[in-house]
């Protein structure tokens, strides 16, 4: 069962959350609230995303597991409205989750979890360095760096005290530094890993939003991005795996 209220901007972000990596995942629902975790077709990048029932007008749920269609669902925001407020109904045993907003009723039949691939575990990674920033900037240097190229890395120089982003096309390239005080943390720890614009731009359009983005880094190894949503009331973890360069 899930009775719940919330305002619509809000499911619009934790949608778009989700959206940007997967079409479908396993909505785990209780009286803790929603979160999912969820990778992509290709193994690339996972989502780890939990809203809180304080981010919900009202909220009342049983602990289930929901099959998701995501890219339903996107469309489905896509009618509302700035200021709507979404009721969502799932009675007890039910497979049709109802939701109303703006004197609409979309009844949505639910997945079968059995179809959808089963969460993943959240890797245990060594990610020594540390940069916290704004995710306006990050994402405006994502854009930047898409311009020239399908990759870009990400960096920390901790003899010219710096965080970097850089990428390089056939015959251009662009590379964008920022030192402490443009930043809202940065640990002194070398780092540096190649990773796909493919990816980081559909992250990039949500993490813009953020006002701030902590970003985990090693050598070669994944990077890791932490951000709240839902003005604090649900928290949010991407995972992307490195490209390895060529010699």
């Amino acid at each position: 069962m899930l009775k719940a209220a919330i305002d619509a901007d809000i499911f619009r972000e934790t949608i778009d959350v989700i959206s940007a990596l997967v079409t479908e995942c396993r909505l785990q629902v209780s009286d803790a609230g929603i979160q999912t975790r969820a990778v992509d077709t290709a193994n690339v990048a996972m989502v780890s995303i939990e809203v809180r029932p304080e981010a919900f007008t009202s909220f009342t749920a049983t602990t289930q597991e929901l099959g998701m269609d995501i890219a339903k669902m996107k469309n489905i925001i896509a009618m509302m409205n700035k200021g709507d407020l979404l009721s969502l109904d799932l009675p007890e045993d039910g497979h049709k989750l109802a939701l109303t907003f703006r004197g609409y009723k979309y009844s949505i039949t639910l997945l079968d979890v059995n179809t959808i691939r089963k969460e993943p575990n959240m890797p245990n990674l060594d990610l020594p360095g540390r940069i916290i920033l704004s995710g306006n900037a990050l994402n405006s240097a994502i854009k930047a760096a898409s311009v020239i190229s399908d990759k870009i890395a990400l960096g920390i120089d901790p003899t010219a005290g710096i965080f970097y982003m850089e990428a390089e096309g056939d015959t251009d390239q662009i590379r964008l530094e920022m030192g402490k005080d443009e930043l809202e943390s940065l640990s002194m720890t070398e780092a540096r890993s190649l990773f796909s614009l493919d990816y980081l731009k559909d992250m990039g359009k949500v993490m813009s939003r953020a006002t701030q983005v902590e970003v985990l880094l090693g050598n070669d190894h994944p990077v890791k991005f932490l951000f709240d949503i839902a003005d604090g009331k649900g928290h949010v973890e991407y995972l992307l795996a490195p490209r390895i360069e060529a010699d």
